[in-house]
Formats: structure tokens, C-alpha cells, sequence
């Protein structure tokens, strides 16, 4: 069984924040207060493996420019970590967004060959 409550913690620590970084929780139609959250987090246990996901999906935990956030993969659940992305000063004009397969927008964007 998984705490919700030390997986939240631990996911912030391994990031180098605290629940006292962390500025407001909530889902997509409303929010909950920190101390809500904790109380709550603190008795929630659940199953984190193949099955069926069990924390809300849409449970977000957001700090200054970075939030964790609920995945899950066949019933495997986790929180993931992720943060603003840094805006890069170089701009490119680009000619397409779509049509390889895992290609970075730079890969899909490489010098044009001859004839395509």
C-alpha cells in the first residue's frame, strides 16, 4: 500500500521542495486548502500498482513555476513533476509540427532535402 500523504512528500523532496513551497492544491473544478489536503493525504492508502488508478486523476499540487501532477499507466500511478520550461531566446521559422514518430520539434524541422 502507498500513503498518499510520504508519496507527495517524497516526490517534493527528490525535487528539492517541501509541502512549504507547495502554494495551492486542487482538480479541475475546484480547490482545497493545504491543510485539507494534508489531513486527508495522511489517511489515504492505496493500491499504486497495475489495476485500476485510485487517486483523482486530476489532482494537481502546484508550487512557483513547477506543479506535480497525477499519471497513471495501466492502473500504475504516480505523481510527476514538472516545471515551467525555460523560454530560449533563439527563434526559427518552422514548416512542419507533425508526421515523424518521437521526433523533437528540431528533428522534424532538420535542413530540407532536395526534392521534398
Amino acid at each position: 500500500m502507498t500513503n498518499l500523504w510520504e508519496e507527495t512528500t517524497r516526490t517534493l523532496a527528490a525535487h528539492e521542495k517541501t509541502f512549504k513551497d507547495v502554494k495551492y492544491i486542487q482538480g479541475t473544478d475546484f480547490g482545497i486548502t493545504k491543510e485539507n489536503f494534508e489531513k486527508i493525504a495522511k489517511k489515504s492508502d492505496y493500491d499504486s500498482g497495475f489495476g485500476a488508478a485510485r487517486v483523482a486523476e486530476d489532482l494537481v499540487v502546484v508550487g512557483d513555476n513547477w506543479w506535480i501532477e497525477r499519471h497513471e499507466y495501466d492502473g500504475n500511478e504516480w505523481w510527476e513533476y514538472k516545471e515551467k520550461p525555460k523560454q530560449t531566446n533563439e527563434i526559427k521559422e518552422i514548416w512542419n509540427l507533425a508526421g515523424g514518430m518521437w521526433d523533437t520539434l528540431a528533428e522534424l524541422n532538420e535542413e530540407r532535402k532536395v526534392g521534398k
